[in-house]
């Protein structure tokens, strides 16, 4: 998830980010010509719901506005991705909310996810496609593969999706980046208060604000500065080591590579 930070000054080349989250939601199959059914949405109040079909389209057809922003995920993902990891997606229009967008997993569909957008901030093409990079880092790093959803105790990383298998890219990231730290946040932790300190002690460790919200935000943060942003002059800065752990997992890399040449950058 990410959220609309205070105004501040950091250190890096970067745009100040909006925060983000993604939920998801159950599917269906087929298109029909009705309106979208409208939920309640803890983030933007009342959403209009869409199952993900087959084809990774949208049942029922949306309209311009929620369709381009599921576009854009869809190119980022991969269509044939968000139709086999994606069960639902849903659109919000609440410019009173901080909230751009969430993911999370679909109770009713083991393994599969839900997408959630705010369309009031959706004019903003940059800022939307780095929140979706991130959504799609969350999706990525926190599926089945990745994570084991059953209950019980956790030996590795327990975060609210469940425990990161061995060899995970999320617990390989937090043994290298988090494990030192006396003083981090949660891994669930999404209290801004406790990671604006957290920030504060450890700025130069962290390409954003909201990276230092958890562990689970900073892999969404940091993998999409490396997809969108220009490398940091200084390789063996605490950020470099970040971009460099990407590097070195190859499938993450190829990934970056995809991404990049499908928003034509």
């Amino acid at each position: 998830m990410r959220v609309r930070p205070p105004s501040r000054s950091l250190s890096r080349s970067l745009p100040l980010l909006l925060v983000l989250a993604l939920t998801l939601v159950g599917c269906a199959a087929g298109h029909t010509s009705t309106d979208p059914t409208g939920v309640h949405d803890d983030d933007f109040g009342t959403a209009r719901a869409f199952a993900v079909t087959e084809d990774g389209t949208l049942n029922p057809t949306p309209d311009a506005a929620a369709e381009g922003i599921w576009e854009l995920y869809a190119r980022i993902a991969t269509r044939e991705y968000a139709a086999t990891m994606m069960s639902s997606y849903r659109v919000g229009n609440a410019t009173d909310s901080d909230t751009l967008a969430y993911v999370s997993p679909d109770p009713d569909a083991p393994g599969r996810w839900t997408l959630a957008a705010n369309e009031a901030f959706a004019d903003d093409r940059e800022l939307l496609t780095s929140t979706l990079v991130h959504e799609f880092a969350h999706v990525l790093s926190l599926n089945t593969t990745e994570i084991d959803a059953d209950s019980g105790p956790c030996p590795t990383l327990a975060v609210s999706e469940g425990c990161a298998r061995a060899g995970s890219a999320i617990l390989d990231f937090q043994r290298q980046f988090w494990a030192a730290y006396a003083d981090a946040p949660n891994p669930d932790n999404d209290d801004s208060a406790v990671a604006d300190a957290f920030y504060a002690a450890h700025e130069a460790d962290f390409v954003s604000a909201y990276a230092a919200t958890n562990v689970v935000e900073d892999f969404a943060e940091t993998f999409m500065t490396y997809v969108l942003e220009t490398a940091p002059a200084d390789a063996s800065s605490p950020i470099g080591a970040k971009m460099a752990f990407f590097d070195a997992h190859t499938s993450w890399a190829a990934q970056a590579t995809r991404i990049r040449t499908a928003l034509g950058r």
